[in-house]
């Protein structure tokens, strides 16, 4: 006979960017005001953001896990890839000039400036902490999130009880061995049809996680094309956090 999922359920691990929190403005917001705020003319704002892309991509091929297995500095890491997404996107600045715009760039984006937390997180959070819940987060960050970031906007031990982050661990979705250490730091021989993991990726989230055994469901907050392939792959999509909550308190979901 099958049971209510919520009641075998004692753990739920949650991606971060795009499930508990999301940017503000554009990428090119932030490069255009550090430049400003040392008297140059704002970057195209599409031609940095195309550029960013580009380095990113670069920098997470060579360097995965922000620079972990290479020993590189955060800081250097980012600085490498700031001043590739600038040449990429056609702006090369001396180095003086460089390191002004990249300090006001890496100081912003290690606040809680660019970031917005979704009204639904924390009150999610808290509600799967008060049904017994160990409560996780897992996420392709690097470890300022942990450590400044998410307390920063209020996303505090209050709310989670655990943080596997691929910049601190040397791991990075998709590869399942994340979701493999969010058990073990789940603790207390937490078995993975014990888990629900939720995130807004198929790859990076749901995939993997299901492959270790873990339930698994996807959020579309933004309508993307792609949630419609997501349901045809069978994957459960909903739009936000209320609507999880909804649906494990409905005991519709049965294992």
């Amino acid at each position: 006979m099958a049971v209510s999922l919520l009641s075998k359920l004692r753990c739920i691990t949650v991606d971060v960017t795009g499930t508990l929190i999301a940017y503000k403005g554009e990428l090119g917001d932030y490069y255009c005001m550090a430049a400003k705020a040392i008297g140059l003319p704002c970057p195209d704002y599409k031609r940095v953001h195309e550029g960013f892309k580009l380095a990113y991509t670069d920098m997470a091929q060579m360097y995965p896990c922000f620079g972990f297995h290479a020993k590189m500095p955060n800081i250097v890491w980012w600085k490498t890839c700031v001043r590739d997404s600038f040449v990429k996107a056609g702006y090369e600045y001396d180095e003086e000039t460089f390191e002004k715009i990249f300090r006001r760039i890496y100081s912003t984006f290690g606040s809680a400036a660019p970031y917005s937390v979704f009204q639904d997180s924390r009150p999610f959070l808290r509600w799967a902490r008060s049904q017994g819940l160990i409560v996780g987060l897992v996420s392709n960050a690097e470890y300022r999130y942990q450590e400044v970031i998410l307390p920063a906007l209020g996303l505090n031990k209050a709310e989670w009880d655990f943080g596997v982050f691929s910049g601190i661990e040397g791991i990075e979705k998709p590869d399942p061995r994340i979701y493999k250490l969010a058990l073990e730091r789940a603790g207390n021989n937490i078995a993975p049809e014990e888990v629900l993991h939720i995130g807004d990726s198929m790859r990076k989230d749901y995939g993997p996680a299901k492959s270790i055994g873990m339930h698994a469901l996807l959020l579309d907050r933004f309508k993307t094309e792609a949630a419609k392939d997501w349901t045809e792959a069978g994957a459960i999509v909903l739009p936000d956090l209320v609507a999880v909550q909804q649906l494990l308190e409905s005991d519709k979901l049965k294992c």
